[in-house]
């Protein structure tokens, strides 16, 4: 995982997701995660893109 990757998940944790796996039911859950509080979302950003 590069530099902007982490800053850009760390910025806006959908996107994040959404440049790792594209759209798909992970970006959609990130985004529910992310609007319930920031923090959520930023765990599964996280957690979505160092599992590979």
């Amino acid at each position: 995982m590069g530099f902007w990757r982490v800053l850009i998940t760390i910025l806006v944790p959908p996107l994040g997701v959404l440049i790792g796996n594209g759209l798909g039911l992970q970006f959609l859950l990130n985004i529910v995660l992310t609007l319930c509080g920031y923090l959520p979302g930023l765990i599964h950003a996280f957690w979505i893109q160092t599992r590979k």
